[in-house]
């Protein structure tokens, strides 16, 4: 059974290791934040509003510098980092985080969730404990959700309005296992690869398409080769505004909980951004010729993952009434 308040009692430990340690942090930080956007990303205006209030409300003893466009690193890098405490904060995916920290992993099963307001509601209560207790114990402590919006399929090739319209389709994913399932569930053909070398390869036709949401899309202009974009909606990954748990525990209790207040505040402000950038960016891609459909029915696309489902749950069996707890949720 999942513990409700695991990740709080995890918290409460590191708490009271704070006040062994609360040396140099509790009178003055500096902290070095990560993240991989642009500085005009809605990730990295809420982020930025994140580090003005912390600054604000503790007087200007925790004070810090984010720096953006991954000048600190790739994401895999920075993770690492995050955990040995050598960067402090920053956002990341909890995609490509599954393959170190299985309780990230279940956000990444196709469908789980079923809207993204569904998705906030459950990130922001136990869901989201119990995921955050996973990461706190590989040293890294959540602070908020942030969204990524839904994840559809586009392609070079045609519409994709059932899953059989998958089938030979060569699709870049991201490097997870559960993406890799997912896809070759449908009949396509998998492919992973860096996100920098798609708009390359759809236009060579190394692969005939990706996934992604739609600002992703937009943004690096792969509506220019991938002409077919379908709302599939199959991946709703939230993502995470995180701290190093090397940093945290030199905070004090107050300072920690400023911290966890802004991590929502700038959660809230993201969200609000986000889904203005996403209107945006469909606005972009069906004037420059998109073809957009949505999908009358999901059911079909539902069912084929019943085989990724079976395996993840296979491999972890101590995650089933994690994954329970989301499916079943209204």
């Amino acid at each position: 059974m999942i513990q409700r308040n695991f990740s709080r009692h995890l918290l409460g430990a590191a708490v009271g290791m704070s006040m062994a340690l609360a040396g140099s942090m509790a009178s003055g930080a500096d902290l070095r934040g990560w993240n991989i956007h642009v500085e005009d990303y809605p990730v990295s205006i809420a982020m930025e509003s994140f580090m003005a209030e912390v600054t604000e409300k503790t007087g200007g003893e925790v004070t810090g510098k984010i720096y953006h466009n991954g000048v600190l690193g790739s994401q895999p890098d920075a993770i690492e980092q995050i955990r040995l405490g050598i960067i402090d904060f920053g956002e990341f995916s909890l995609g490509p985080m599954g393959q170190s920290i299985p309780e990230t992993n279940v956000v990444s099963l196709p469908f789980i969730f079923k809207s993204i307001p569904q998705m906030y509601a459950l990130m922001d209560g136990e869901v989201g404990d119990a995921i955050g207790a996973g990461m706190i114990e590989k040293g890294m402590v959540p602070l908020g959700w942030y969204d990524a919006g839904a994840r559809s399929f586009y392609n070079s090739v045609q519409a994709i309005n059932t899953p059989a319209d998958v089938e030979g389709l060569k699709v870049r994913v991201m490097s997870n296992d559960l993406f890799v399932g997912m896809v070759e569930s449908m009949g396509g053909n998998a492919t992973p690869m860096a996100f920098g070398e798609v708009y390359q390869s759809i236009k060579t036709g190394v692969v005939d398409g990706a996934e992604n949401n739609p600002p992703s899309y937009e943004s690096t202009n792969h509506f220019e080769v991938a002409q077919f974009y379908s709302l599939t909606e199959h991946l709703i990954i939230p993502e995470c505004l995180c701290m190093s748990l090397k940093t945290w525990e030199k905070l004090t209790e107050e300072q920690q909980a400023i911290l966890k207040a802004a991590g929502q505040t700038s959660a809230n402000l993201q969200r609000e951004l986000w889904q203005t950038r996403e209107a945006a960016s469909m606005e972009v891609v069906q004037k420059g010729g998109t073809v957009v459909n949505t999908i009358a029915d999901k059911g079909p696309f539902q069912e084929a993952m019943s085989p990724v489902y079976d395996q993840f749950l296979a491999a972890n069996p101590d995650l089933v009434d994690l994954v329970n707890m989301i499916r079943d949720a209204e």
